[in-house]
């Protein structure tokens, strides 16, 4: 028998917009904190030296990957979840949940293995050279215990499907903090280098999951009901999780290919020098995007719900309403980026080396705020996708707007037309602008198709 619905389910069942602000902004505050304890990892490592940070460099990316896949497993389970609540669904709610933990447990068991037997030609492949024993000392740990930051995307995203984003995010804070404060006691106090950083990082991460774990099994006061008499194995939601997890884990490959690309172009154009300036540049557009991928992760939940409760209506307005909303987000963050470029770009001239880029990176990042612009209808459409299930859709979009229509007019752009790196900001900002119209342009013919579906339904069962 399903319990009562909390306030957070009335929330994210009732008015779209109210549950879209509500569950955008501890969402921002998260992400911030994941910034911060990241900057605050690399800012303790370099203490040790150049080769020590090098190695956190190599291990970044491959890590990332993996945790972003335990955060895709995180947005199907999301996803389904919404779906079930959003249909009164309340068994499968659970059952889906635990499903979403059992996928973390299986991914997790297999990365690591996978990950550790392999380590070595890993690192080698990607041209650890000199820091490859710093890179395996940081790695063997991180890699070890995996499955903490796997059960932790998914743990976390179990709070978001039923609109519990201060427990989320309080989680986040308890990693983020104590990780900041753990770092220098490994590192220097306890002299353990650069395994005490990945000891720091595991043992942030594995209180936050105690703590979530209490929450869901000790303290059971979700509005879910994760006790494992309530899990039954059925092999469909493990697809339908994955339908959202593999699309989001591939799409995160998509951007470091495009970074690839695009790196490769600016060297072509005006050498190693192009590519400082716009990897400084496209990290303050970074920070300016946290608060639209704060929004499009609020219109997961909010669109699953609503597709599952074959609510129209709450599904097309939690689209228009969170494109109207980020581009006034983008618009007033555009202005305030624009004017303080150069103010911006002195805090990556801070030594005699580095000065002469300054005037560079302020013209970068005034034109690269016209971005931040191009992508609010795109990035809310893919978000609305995997809310309702349709991840390949999401990655459809990712894909071209990325991988091909950047590519393709930076390309245009820069060597064709003669316009240097200039044209290869300019082909970044349109193929974006552009492949986001194109998700805009679905998500809306999806929508239409979904109203006609939900309206005979309506009449079929009114008639009976």
């Amino acid at each position: 028998m399903a319990k009562d619905k909390s306030k957070n389910i009335e929330m994210i069942t009732g008015d779209p917009k109210k549950a879209i602000v509500k569950l955008a902004l501890p969402m921002m505050l998260s992400m911030l904190l994941i910034m911060l304890y990241n900057i605050a990892d690399s800012i303790w490592v370099a203490g040790l030296g150049a080769d020590a940070l090098a190695a956190i460099g190599f291990i970044t990316p491959l890590f990332m990957v993996l945790v972003g896949l335990g955060n895709g497993i995180g947005a199907g389970a999301n996803s389904l979840i919404a779906r079930y609540i959003g249909a009164n669904n309340y068994k499968q709610a659970n059952n889906a949940a635990l499903h979403g933990i059992l996928l973390s447990v299986i991914v997790s068991v297999i990365f690591t293995v996978l990950i550790e037997v392999f380590m070595v030609p890993i690192l080698q492949f990607m041209g650890a050279g000199n820091t490859i024993q710093y890179a395996l000392d940081y790695s063997y740990i991180i890699f070890g215990f995996l499955f903490i930051f796997v059960y932790s995307g998914v743990a976390s995203a179990i709070f978001r499907s039923e609109g519990d984003m201060r427990r989320a995010t309080i989680a986040i804070a308890v990693t983020a903090i104590l990780n900041i404060i753990l770092d220098p006691i490994f590192i220097y106090v306890l002299n353990f280098g650069i395994s005490g950083a990945a000891w720091a990082t595991v043992l942030s991460a594995t209180m936050s999951c105690i703590v979530m774990s209490y929450w869901i099994w000790g303290k059971k006061d979700l509005y879910l009901d994760l006790s494992f008499k309530n899990f039954d194995y059925q092999s469909y939601i493990m697809l339908d999780t994955l339908q959202v997890a593999i699309p989001s884990t591939l799409e995160n490959i998509v951007f470091s290919a495009l970074a690839i690309i695009i790196n490769s172009m600016l060297v072509m154009a005006d050498g190693t020098t192009a590519v400082a300036v716009y990897t400084a540049s496209m990290r303050i557009v970074q920070l300016a995007m946290i608060p639209l991928i704060g929004i499009g992760t609020a219109v997961l939940t909010v669109a699953g719900v609503a597709y599952g409760a074959h609510n129209y209506k709450n599904l097309q307005t939690a689209h228009s309403y969170s494109i109207k909303l980020g581009f006034i987000v983008s618009i007033a963050l555009g202005i305030v980026i624009y004017i303080f470029s150069p103010q911006i770009a002195s805090m990556f001239a801070y030594t005699s080396a580095s000065s002469t880029l300054a005037p560079q990176i302020a013209h970068a990042i005034s034109v690269l705020t016209l971005f931040v612009l191009a992508i609010p209808h795109g990035i809310m459409s893919s978000m609305m996708f995997q809310g309702v299930g349709k991840g390949i859709y999401s990655l459809l979009i990712t894909l071209l707007r990325s991988l091909i229509l950047e590519s393709v007019f930076a390309y245009i752009f820069c060597f064709i037309f003669g316009w240097g790196v200039v044209g290869i900001y300019a082909g970044v900002i349109l193929g974006c602008f552009v492949g986001g119209t194109v998700g805009y342009i679905w998500a809306k013919v999806f929508i239409r198709k979904f109203k006609q579906i939900s309206i005979k339904k309506y009449k079929a069962k009114t008639e009976n």
